[in-house]
């Protein structure tokens, strides 16, 4: 593979705030004073966090080392769910300036609020990610992430401004105007999910361009697990760096991990912002860094929404860290520990699908969901088996598709829906396996 566009590892030289520079022990010692701060913050003002503090038997003022913070309960998606719309926040509605929302298991949205001191927190973490990817102030940033309820577009967007990046606001879609755009404008970053930068890589070829010939130095990839062999791929065909970023919408968005441009061997988690454990998916239990499990995250600054050890369901280890030593890196996501399928860069759970299949009438609530890549893109098929008074010998292809524009209109991605006849679907004498991941691995 050829070298990047971009100044290579070996003589750049990275731009860091005081915080980014700060030993291992000064890391701790901040994190320690935030989360007690954190802790009684959500206690004192979110009733959820009072009731499960008192049911559990533990106290802010319990809080007293780090260590200390595996007394507290876990807080999980289903808790979010069930304080829709607003009971998760811990300021009065008024103080909130923003709102946004994720899918979430039953049709109700993950509902997560921002102050203004929010907001300013999520733009600086997200400035030091981009500047951590190799952005500098005056670059311009071609901005695909969508736009909305949806967290990336505007997440990005405000870090980029508080860097002094020129930002070209497209979101997602008509790949044709993404070309067109890039070629024009001549943007030095790109931030995008992986799986839409191969399709814009297609599109290059289309058009009968060279995507090597491109402004594009830097892109900033996430929303959803890549491998390092989309990687090698991205950077070779536009000779760029291609770098992992890692956020998810409970915690603040994205900005709370990147890899850094001259190692890019891991993300590095902003500690000062978000404390993270690496815990056993079955026990709970905490795990030393280095070990595999499940990846939580308790928030240090948040006014608006604090979590408190939140689990994520996300698969990785915590290892010590490199271009900014006192903070602690993460690998790159391996999986998940529940059934959570990522869909180019939407959240989807089998429940969800089940939900639905079950207000027909045709629809047995026997299903399976075959994940599959044409292309660049990842493709979702739902094979749903009909009532045996309700198959037809043709497919039922109306029913289908009403179920199709459902699944899109509600869950807000494409999915092919085949009506199969009955009894011709795998049983499990134990939990259902509702997922078929067809995808080639790496």
């Amino acid at each position: 593979m050829t070298s990047p566009k971009h100044q290579s590892a070996g003589s750049y030289v990275p731009d860091m705030d005081a915080t980014e520079r700060a030993s291992r022990d000064e890391i701790m010692a901040l994190q320690t004073k935030r989360l007690a701060w954190s802790l009684k913050h959500a206690y004192d003002n979110v009733a959820h966090y009072r009731r499960a503090f008192d049911t559990a038997g533990v106290h802010p003022s319990d809080f007293r080392e780090l260590a200390d913070l595996a007394k507290f309960p876990f807080t999980v998606k289903t808790d979010l769910r069930d304080n829709y719309p607003f009971n998760m926040f811990a300021v009065p509605r008024e103080q909130l300036v923003r709102v946004h929302a994720s899918s979430g298991t039953t049709g109700k949205p993950i509902v997560v609020g921002y102050t203004r001191n929010d907001i300013a927190t999520w733009s600086h973490v997200m400035a030091r990610s981009i500047r951590a990817a190799g952005g500098r102030s005056g670059m311009i940033i071609h901005n695909a992430y969508g736009y909305g309820l949806f967290t990336g577009g505007l997440g990005v967007h405000y870090g980029a401004e508080e860097l002094g990046c020129t930002v070209v606001p497209i979101s997602g879609g008509m790949t044709e105007r993404q070309v067109q755009l890039i070629n024009d404008f001549r943007p030095d970053i790109i931030t995008v999910t992986p799986s839409y930068m191969l399709a814009i890589l297609d599109e290059f070829k289309r058009q009968g361009l060279d995507p090597r010939q491109s402004s594009l130095k830097i892109g900033i990839f996430g929303a959803e697990p890549w491998t390092n062999a989309m990687r090698a791929e991205i950077e070779d065909a536009f000779a760029m760096d291609a770098t992992d970023i890692y956020g998810l919408s409970e915690v603040i968005g994205p900005g709370v991990a990147q890899e850094c441009l001259e190692t890019k061997d891991g993300l590095h988690i902003w500690e000062d912002h978000f404390y993270p454990e690496i815990v056993d998916p079955d026990t709970g239990k905490v795990l030393p860094d280095g070990e595999m499990g499940e990846l939580v995250f308790t928030s240090l600054t948040k006014e608006a929404f604090p979590v408190i050890r939140y689990r994520t369901r996300d698969l990785t280890r915590l290892l010590p860290g490199t271009a900014r030593p006192g903070m602690r890196r993460m690998e790159k996501v391996t999986g998940r520990s529940d059934d959570m399928i990522i869909l180019r860069g939407v959240n989807l759970f089998p429940s969800q699908i089940e939900e639905i299949l079950l207000t027909t009438e045709w629809c047995g609530g026997h299903f399976m969901i075959e994940l599959t890549r044409e292309g660049r893109m990842d493709e979702l098929t739902i094979y749903a088996e009909s009532r045996p008074e309700h198959w037809d010998e043709t497919g039922l292809g109306a029913h289908a598709e009403r179920i199709s524009i459902h699944i899109k209109n509600t869950i807000g991605v494409t999915a092919k829906v085949k009506a199969v006849p009955p009894d011709t679907l795998e049983r499990s004498a134990g939990k259902a396996k509702r997922i078929k991941d067809r995808r080639p691995a790496g």
